[in-house]
């Protein structure tokens, strides 16, 4: 059997999806998601995820795993992505991994150890408030305290990314840092890179921020806080689902909630453009799906020497 896997990686807006379906079309293959927020059902619009029809197109894997209101971690994404490939390499097909959330690409692709820690509404729900209160700085100065290593790791502002390690040690005892360990893993891959210069991407993102407006990304949020769901939930620190929220509560007028969702995506790519570098040499930074088409398809078809391994 056959153990292959390609993946697409890069900042939002650059049309990893895109891209991935069209050669999944013409190779074969099928999608698994590796985008921390779309991993939420009815958060369709706000994560740009793929369409029923385009999922029509090509199989499509890891969408929709948990409700809005339910936690879900690192740990249990490898759990569900590991069994899906092997469903995917035991029908005699390849996995197209795409998605831009990197804590969840290399810990696939550098086969993580990680603590299988469930997510602890009550503990996230705390330490947001003493975000609040006490700023965030303060968040990871706490996180600096019990695990120094995982806060020089972390960027401050992914005050999710620091919520997580703090719960892993509140409900272990041990950093984060200790219980992340890397291996190798036990399949082949090819490692692709989409990116624009920052014009480009920066036009894409108001495009995409105002078609997502004008698709009913207000209307999304509305059902979601009407079904019960708190703004401080942690599917809505996914990019525009707080900024619309107070749009909905008139807060805001409709622009500054518009130019406040593009700035939070502008931060989003800085971090993506942490995990996924340009001096990596395991990626191999493309321009489109023609770039990739070709060695793709002797990848898939026999085994060649450019297979691109972790380390």
């Amino acid at each position: 059997m056959q153990r292959r896997l390609i993946a697409i990686v890069g900042p939002t807006a650059t049309g990893k999806s895109g891209v991935a379906t069209a050669l999944a079309e013409r190779l074969g293959g099928e999608i698994v998601n590796a985008d921390s927020r779309q991993v939420y059902r009815r958060m369709d619009i706000g994560t740009a995820k793929p369409t029923a029809a385009e999922r029509r197109r090509v199989p499509h894997h890891l969408y929709d795993l948990a409700g809005p209101g339910d936690g879900f971690s690192l740990a249990l994404y490898l759990a569900q992505a590991k069994a899906t490939l092997e469903r995917i390499w035991a029908r005699g097909s390849f996995a197209w991994l795409v998605g831009g959330s990197g804590q969840y690409v290399w810990a696939l692709l550098e086969n993580w150890s990680v603590p299988e820690v469930a997510p602890d509404i009550a503990f996230r729900e705390a330490m947001e408030a003493f975000r609040s209160n006490e700023g965030t700085p303060a968040l990871h100065q706490r996180l600096g305290e019990a695990d120094p290593v995982a806060a020089e790791r972390i960027d401050p502002n992914n005050v999710r990314r620091v919520i997580r390690a703090l719960e892993v040690y509140e409900h272990t005892g041990r950093p984060i840092s200790e219980w992340q360990t890397k291996g190798t893993p036990d399949f082949e891959f090819l490692l692709y890179g989409l990116d624009l210069p920052n014009a480009e991407l920066e036009r894409r993102i108001g495009e995409r921020v105002d078609a997502m407006l004008e698709a009913g990304f207000a209307d999304e949020v509305r059902a979601l806080l009407a079904s019960g769901l708190a703004v401080r939930a942690p599917a809505m620190s996914s990019i525009g689902y707080r900024e619309v929220a107070r749009l909905l509560d008139g807060a805001i007028d409709e622009p500054t909630a518009r130019n406040e969702v593009v700035l939070a995506t502008r931060r989003l790519v800085r971090r993506q453009r942490q995990w996924f570098r340009a001096t990596d040499p395991r990626i191999r930074w493309v321009g489109g799906p023609e770039d990739i088409e070709l060695e793709a398809n002797i990848f898939t078809g026999v085994c060649t020497n450019a297979l691109r391994r972790p380390g």
